[in-house]
Parts: structure tokens; C-alpha cells; sequence
């Protein structure tokens, strides 16, 4: 980095890469941390430590760390459930859990989670997010849970169009979302500003020109936001429930961080991601962040894309957009305060309209059938339960799925002259395809002499080799002659190589 650095035109694009980045980071960590249900300032010492701290660590060099929409969800309930000394110590556990995943080299199991579960967790997100967050556009309380969520959206409607402060919020975020939308079809020289910032900067304009009567961003200051957990929250961590939401966190914050380093590779041409580094370094960044009582922190895309966009060379782009961060809650604390809830919650309305993957479903259904059901299903399940039980079941699906598959099999029956029946068999034996194998052989004639060929199978598990040599010692007592096995290949190959 040293060497790039010492070229005035790296420099020059990583510097200016750092304020774009810097401009599209700021009303996300202040609205997420807002729709997670802690100080604002939480957010942008989240924001803080992935530029400051994360962003001197090896890994990926131009992937940008902060607080995520996609943890919004697990984190609001984590406070909501076990308070908010409680998600230090969740964070700084899970924090120390990714260090050690990142040191016994496991960063690159996580690239072997299936993508449908992944766009199913990301999806499920997004709907509790967009469910959620349309209330706080608002300024109504939103119920807990994904399906009251839903089922409230009746009695929303009626309060915005019967209460004028509802409405006048509502306007003010629906007015952010069009904003949003809008931002990427005009000319390139006003997208100069990143959306986010346009649209509640438009917002927080027109709300103080007005002198509208909504709700804004409380304000604590950075220092006073700042809670290290004390002693009595790490008894909290002898609760089972804790202890998911800690396996909930480093799972999810690890491979959200992961995956969007991977397509961050694809967005340039420099160094590529050392995930066990870059899964260490999201491991410190949480770790502090959970000393600090903060947000758990990802590798955020939506940062990232813009980084790299923007030009940015080095890590020295995410470096300096922490930088940035921290001088603006240090010297501007007060020009939060100014901004309506309303807006942030349109921000994240747009975001959480943004991790469904309504474009794909359709080819991955023509294409992919199982893939789409198995995304389905995690999206419905995060929505009606939550993430973690979620996540497990798409998992568990994306398993039972592939073992399926992979269970292929065909059996097929030809009779030689002389009445002599060959049953081939092949594809993979597993206990799974074992009813379709038993039904098939019970039905042939007990009054023939038989030869079993399974030299064409490429594996068979013991419950199929068990059933398969019971069968024929009862088919060889129906007085007939004796059945012929030839053995799996398998078999075969390690009895030769025993011999």
C-alpha cells in the first residue's frame, strides 16, 4: 500500500473514494442503528471502528466495514429480549468466536453455504425490515414479531389517513423512498452525491423548512452513547437463548462479510480476499465493538460497491471514511438531531426492498426448482419465526436437498435366454432411495434364478448393503437358485487392494 500511496494520483482517488463512501456510510449507520433501537451514536462507532480499525487488517483491501441492514432484525430483538448491555457482550463474544473460526482456517467453509439460504435469509430480512420500518415512516409503534407485523398493516393504513402527524411523517419517508428510486435515472453530474445522503438531506430540508411537527433522531453525544457492558451481562450468557443469538450473529455477521467480499473480487483487479484474514479481521472490529456496547458490524456491499466505484486503490479509502465518521459525531453531534425518523426509516424501507431478489425468482424457478423453493421457505420461515430458527431450517432443507440428489438411482431388469433375470443397478445406494430398491426387487419372480449387478453403483451406505444381502437370502430360500451378487466397484477396488 505504501508504494501505491506514494503516487499522487492513488492518493488523490483513494482520498476522494473515502468521502463518498464516508457520505453514503452516515445515514446508513444512523438509521440502522435507529431502527435497531439503540442511540443513534452506536451506529457511527460501529461505522468508526470498521474504517479506523478494520480497515488497517489484512483480508480485503477494498471492502468497507460497518453496521448492516441485514443484523437489524436480530439485533432489535436481542436488545428487545436481553437489553442493551446485553448486545455488548453478544457482540463481543461472537467477535472472539469469528477470531478463532478466522485462525483454524475455516473463513472458507463459509463460502460453502448454499446461496438459495443465503438469498432466503437476506429476503426474509428485507420483508421484516420493510414491515417494520413502514411504521416507524409513521411515526407508529410497530408490533413485535414478523406476522403481527403483517397483519397490523390494516390498522396502519386507517391511523395514517386519520391522524394528520401520521400522515405528514408518512410523506416525509414515502417522499425519501421516490427519492431513492429516482436517484440512479438522473444525470450522472448530481450522482455525484450518493442517494442516501440526497434523500435525507431533501427530507431533514424540507421538514425544517416546513416546521413540520414529526419526530427527529434523538441525540446523547458519542461519549455518552458509549456503554462497555459490565460484569453482570456475562451472566446472561449461561441462557440458551443468549447462546443462539451469539451462534446467530457470528454466523450470519461472518457470512455476510465473506460473500460480499467475494463479490467485491469480482468489482476489481487488485489483491484478492484472504477470507481466514478478513473473517479475523471482522472478528476484532466485533470484538471492540462489543467492548464498546456498539452495533455488530459486516462487510457492508452497499460501502463497498461505492468504494470501489469511487476509484479507491488501497485500504486507505476505508481508513480515512472512518476518519471522517468520527469527526463528523465528534464536531456535528447536533446536526443528527435534525434529522426525521421518518427519512431513515425510508432509507431502510429502500434497503430492505433491495435484499429480496424479486428479479431472480423467476429464472431460478425455471432453472432451478429446488433452489427457489429452498429460498422460499428460509425467506417465510425468518419472517413468521425468526433469523436464527430461520436460517436453520433453509440449512437443513439445503442439505436434505442435496442428499437427494446425490442419491440418484436406477435399477434395471433384463431377462436372458433361459429365463435368467440381470438386475443392474446403479447411481448411488443410500438409505434415502432404499424403499424405492426393496419395492423394485420384492416384485421380481421368486421363481427365477437371479444376478444382481452392482458394479455400476458408485457408493452404498451399510443400511443399503444390509437390506440388499438380506433379500437375498430370502430369495435364495425359495428353493431357487441362489442369487449372483457382483459387488460395488467400491468393493471391489478395496478387496483388490487388500489382496
Amino acid at each position: 500500500m505504501l508504494t501505491l500511496l506514494k503516487d499522487r494520483q492513488v492518493l488523490r482517488r483513494d482520498i476522494l473514494a473515502s468521502l463518498v463512501v464516508f457520505l453514503v456510510a452516515l445515514p446508513l449507520c444512523v438509521g440502522v442503528a435507529v431502527a435497531s433501537g439503540v442511540p443513534a451514536e452506536l451506529g457511527l462507532v460501529t461505522g468508526i471502528v470498521g474504517g479506523i480499525v478494520v480497515g488497517f487488517l489484512p483480508g480485503s483491501s477494498l471492502q468497507v466495514s460497518g453496521p448492516a441492514a441485514g443484523l437489524t432484525v436480530l439485533v432489535y430483538q436481542a436488545v428487545q429480549d436481553f437489553g442493551l448491555g446485553a448486545l455488548g457482550v453478544i457482540v463481543l463474544v461472537s467477535g472472539l468466536l469469528q477470531l478463532a473460526l478466522g485462525a483454524f482456517g475455516l473463513g472458507r467453509w463459509f463460502r460453502a453455504i448454499s446461496i438459495a439460504v443465503v438469498q432466503g435469509m437476506l429476503a426474509g430480512i428485507g420483508l421484516v425490515l420493510v414491515l417494520g420500518q413502514v411504521y416507524a415512516m409513521a411515526d407508529t409503534p410497530q408490533p413485535s414479531g414478523g406476522i403481527p407485523k403483517l397483519t397490523g398493516l390494516p390498522g396502519l393504513v386507517g391511523e395514517i389517513f386519520t391522524n394528520g402527524t401520521a400522515l405528514t411523517a408518512f410523506a416525509v419517508g414515502a417522499g425519501t423512498v421516490a427519492v431513492l428510486v429516482l436517484w440512479p435515472k438522473l444525470p450522472a453530474k448530481v450522482r455525484v452525491v450518493p442517494g442516501p445522503l440526497a434523500a435525507v438531506a431533501l427530507a431533514t430540508g424540507a421538514t425544517l423548512l416546513f416546521d413540520l411537527s414529526i419526530a427527529k433522531v434523538e441525540v446523547k453525544g458519542l461519549l455518552e452513547s458509549v456503554s462497555p457492558p459490565g460484569l453482570g451481562d456475562f451472566s446472561q450468557l449461561g441462557g440458551v437463548a443468549v447462546l443462539g443469538t451469539v451462534l446467530a450473529f457470528t454466523l450470519i455477521a461472518s457470512a455476510e462479510s465473506l460473500f460480499s467480499a467475494a463479490a467485491v473480487d469480482r468489482m476489481h483487479d487488485g489483491p484478492r480476499t484472504d477470507y481466514n484474514k478478513e473473517l479475523m479481521a471482522q472478528g476484532v472490529g466485533n470484538t471492540i465493538c462489543g467492548a464498546l456496547g456498539a452495533l455488530p458490524m459486516t462487510a457492508v456491499i452497499v460501502r463497498s460497491a461505492a468504494n470501489v466505484q469511487a476509484g479507491a486503490r488501497t485500504s486507505l479509502s476505508r481508513i480515512l471514511h472512518g476518519v471522517w465518521l468520527l469527526l463528523f459525531a465528534a464536531l456535528l453531534p447536533a446536526a443528527i438531531g435534525v434529522i426525521p425518523l421518518a427519512a431513515l426509516a425510508g432509507v431502510l424501507v429502500h434497503a430492505g426492498c433491495k435484499l429480496i431478489p424479486v428479479k431472480d425468482l423467476a429464472p431460478l424457478w425455471r432453472e432451478h426448482r429446488g433452489e427457489a423453493v429452498i429460498l422460499a421457505i428460509t425467506a417465510i420461515a425468518v419472517l413468521v419465526t425468526n433469523l436464527f430458527e430461520g436460517v436453520v431450517l433453509g440449512l437443513l432443507l439445503a442439505v436434505v436437498k442435496t442428499a437427494w440428489e446425490i442419491s440418484h438411482l436406477h435399477v434395471d431388469v433384463r431377462e436372458l435366454t433361459g429365463g435368467r433375470l440381470v438386475v443392474s443397478v446403479t447411481g448411488n445406494a443410500t438409505f434415502l432411495r432404499l424403499p424405492r430398491i426393496m419395492e423394485q426387487l420384492e416384485a421380481l419372480p421368486k421363481d427365477k434364478p437371479i444376478e444382481l449387478d452392482l458394479s455400476g453403483l458408485r457408493h452404498v451406505d451399510h443400511a443399503c448393503r444390509i437390506a440388499l444381502e438380506n433379500w437375498a437370502l430370502r430369495h435364495n430360500d425359495a428353493e431357487t437358485e441362489p442369487v449372483t451378487m457382483l459387488p460395488p466397484v467400491a468393493a471391489a477396488e478395496n478387496s483388490s487392494g487388500t489382496a
